[in-house]
């Protein structure tokens, strides 16, 4: 066989990206508190770009009164300006602002429980073994790692030893079972648990008038309690089916979850991108660049080529020629940013009509590939520019990733969010009648014209943070 070497002749297509085309698409994605950290970071690398004027509130009336000057202007500055899905003009002040979420940092279950540790009578062995296991709680309240095992690395003093201990005095364990059980009559009660069965006995024991027999319909039966069984589990602890509806209703009382209330998240800013307002039975979207500073290239490297005598120097040539390019590519790329999160806005408003004047149950099945086709960009792009960016519209804040949703099977036209909300609503319509099922859920559903499983339901009630009917 022929080993010898042949030249051989290949054609293919790379696609090859410059840094001012990854810079770009880098743009298209960023939010806008990070979109305006990109800018100052520019400003700062880039002499040939300045600020033209600082941002500031933009009526809706202004937009309408622009001169074909001003328009020009505009053009060749980094604002995008509006767009108005329909046409007509608007007469109300709109200086409104742009609504700021801006989340101030709660209270974490930790700091709550552990404030609470440091103004109980106890000696600095037992306030370290209490921190010890107030710090192994998850956001529930409950153990991460069996306390058993974790009191295995605290010394006598309460100190972290290197390699855990094999054998557990039993002052140790005594002292820690004391703090475990001080711990789990703090606010919020029931915390410092395994699991919600142990929590809801807790709270069944600290009650001021606890329902007779509660604490045993939860050690026993609990699993069919969950599952309606009253008259099985009435049966089986000899008594009245009664008496164990007055046990469900009391446990209803009780929390299964008790630190769910309190969040250890970091603080999230949230500032709306665009707002979309319905005035006089028309759409009107606004983008918002209040943030936003107006960029422009510096006057001084625009001029400096008028000045044949130093434009001469090679070295200046190159520096001035880079930074008027890469500050037009700038500029350029945040309109193009603006200009595509504008059609993207209005594409969705088109096809969610419904949504934006009457609410989040009306939210009809949507999909990237439908925006991209609309607006005939790729959907990879609409991905991009939808990604960690949020809407103002009249029923709150939501991130523009809210709007795309499948379709349910069985609910027709019903996407996935506009069915979670319509079960949200018939849940806070119980108030205070029995409570419905998932099954009895399901019926009312499909007298709505939409039919889904009860695993379903029961996927979606979880999803929205609801309870059972057991424990609402």
């Amino acid at each position: 066989m022929d080993q010898s070497q042949k030249l051989v002749l290949k054609q293919q297509q790379q696609l090859r990206m410059t840094p001012q085309l990854y810079q770009a698409i880098k743009i298209m994605a960023l939010p806008l508190l990070e979109l305006k950290d990109t800018i100052q970071e520019e400003l700062e690398k880039n002499p040939a770009l300045e600020v033209v004027e600082e941002s500031s509130p933009l009526s809706l009336d202004d937009t309408g009164k622009r001169t074909s000057e001003e328009q020009e202007y505009f053009e060749n500055t980094s604002d995008p300006g509006y767009i108005k899905v329909q046409g007509g003009s608007s007469r109300e002040d709109a200086h409104r602002k742009f609504i700021e979420g801006v989340l101030t940092r709660p209270e974490s279950l930790h700091e709550h429980l552990l404030w609470q540790l440091r103004v109980q009578p106890i000696n600095d062995v037992e306030f370290r073994i209490g921190e010890y296991l107030i710090r192994d709680l998850d956001e529930n309240g409950f153990h991460i790692e069996n306390p058993d095992n974790l009191i295995r690395n605290l010394d006598a003093r309460g100190v972290p030893l290197e390699k855990p201990e094999e054998v557990v005095s039993p002052d140790k364990l005594a002292a820690m079972n004391r703090i475990k059980e001080l711990i789990q009559g703090f606010d919020p009660i029931g915390t410092c648990t395994k699991d919600y069965r142990e929590s809801i006995l807790v709270q069944i024991k600290l009650h001021p008038s606890p329902v007779s027999r509660a604490a045993e319909v939860v050690d026993k039966y609990l699993e069919l309690l969950e599952r309606e069984k009253v008259k099985e589990i009435a049966r089986s602890m000899r008594t009245s089916v009664k008496e164990v509806e007055k046990v469900k209703e009391f446990l209803r009382e009780l929390d299964p979850l008790p630190g769910r209330n309190f969040s250890s998240e970091q603080p999230r800013y949230v500032i709306p991108d665009v707002m979309v307002k319905v005035h006089e039975g028309e759409f009107v979207i606004v983008i918002n660049d209040e943030e936003i500073p107006v960029l422009g290239i510096n006057s001084f490297y625009a001029n400096i080529q008028d000045h044949k005598e130093q434009y001469k120097q090679k070295d200046l040539k190159r520096f001035v020629k880079n930074g008027v390019h890469e500050a037009h590519w700038f500029i350029s790329s945040i309109r193009r940013r603006n200009q595509t999160l504008l059609k993207v806005c209005k594409a969705i408003v088109e096809f969610q009509r419904e949504f934006f004047r009457k609410g989040s149950k009306y939210l009809v099945p949507l999909c990237l590939k439908d925006i991209a086709a609309e607006i005939g960009v790729h959907e990879a792009t609409v991905s991009r520019v939808t990604n960690g960016k949020y809407v103002q519209t009249e029923w709150g804040i939501f991130e523009l990733k809210y709007f795309f949703s499948n379709s349910v099977p069985g609910s027709g036209r019903f996407s996935k969010e506009g069915v979670k909300q319509i079960l949200r609503e018939i849940i806070e319509e119980e108030g205070s009648k029995r409570k419905l099922t998932d099954q009895k859920i399901g019926e009312i559903l499909e007298g709505k014209g939409v039919r889904i499983a009860r695993r379903t339901i029961a996927k979606y009630r979880k999803e929205l943070d609801i309870m059972s009917s057991h424990h609402r």
